[in-house]
């Protein structure tokens, strides 16, 4: 069985990824929609590699097999046709391991522990008048477009308004807690986080995908270190189930 050793790996990240990107979402909590088509090609080949892989194994081990006297015939000149040869080691199979584990339990999206380690880095050379907001309140903002407008506006565009908010829960020092979305260019390895202080309600548990409604608590002069990370009074916060795209675009 170690001969097929290479075919069943390559059908086992085939089709864990085949599995990610053919049935359901899961494939956003790797990469952006647009890189699905990939994906899918990608597990496409691999599975159809493992496949030959196979059947060349099955061939070579058929021209190998013994003959009608029992014994296994030497290709003519090839002196080292029908001998075995020794397989790599049994442990060798552990390399499965992590396709199986894909396959079976794909991890979850990037949550609170991944935007505790993004350090936020700002600077006044963003500070700046933005376009007006559309108007009618509450008004649903991506993170990344209130905390922009939070720290750099020097038009103060958000005073005023109620706005909604949504993403998971991570914890700060003394009580502070944050709604929190990551951003990502092309995949989940380049993903930076987003967060804004919620001020005024009680802390879900942390990773709890929520909405919050309610207003721009300003501080800080625009562009400053205390213009950062930017608040939210929040009136109601409510519980939501993990949306299927849990990353915001850049």
């Amino acid at each position: 069985m170690r001969k097929y050793g290479p075919a069943v790996l390559l059908l086992l990240v085939g089709a864990a990824v085949l599995r990610i990107s053919l049935f359901g979402d899961l494939y956003l909590r790797y990469v952006q929609a647009g890189l699905r088509p990939w994906l899918v090609l990608s597990g496409t080949l691999l599975a159809l590699l493992g496949l030959l892989q196979a059947a060349l194994t099955a061939r070579a081990a058929r021209k190998g097999a013994p003959g009608a006297d029992g014994h296994a015939h030497q290709a003519e000149g090839d002196p080292d046709h029908g001998h075995s040869h020794p397989g790599g080691p049994r442990i060798a199979w552990l390399l499965a391991l992590p396709a199986v584990a894909l396959l079976c339990f794909p991890p979850p999206a990037l949550g609170s522990y991944s935007a505790a380690r993004e350090e936020a880095r700002r600077t006044e050379a963003y500070v700046g008048t933005f376009p007006p907001l559309p108007a009618g309140d509450p008004l649903e903002l991506r993170l990344s477009a209130f905390a922009s407008r939070a720290a750099y506006d020097s038009g103060y565009s958000l005073r005023n308004r109620t706005l909604r908010l949504t993403g998971f829960v991570t914890r700060g020092d003394g009580g502070t807690w944050y709604v929190t979305r990551l951003r990502v260019a092309c995949c989940a390895a380049d993903a930076t986080a987003v967060r804004v202080e919620v001020r005024g309600a009680a802390a879900p548990e942390p990773d709890t995908w929520v909405t919050v409604t309610g207003s721009w608590h300003p501080r800080g002069r625009p562009g400053s270190a205390a213009a950062w990370p930017p608040a939210l009074d929040a009136t109601a916060v409510r519980t939501i189930p993990e949306p299927p795209d849990p990353y915001e675009k850049r």
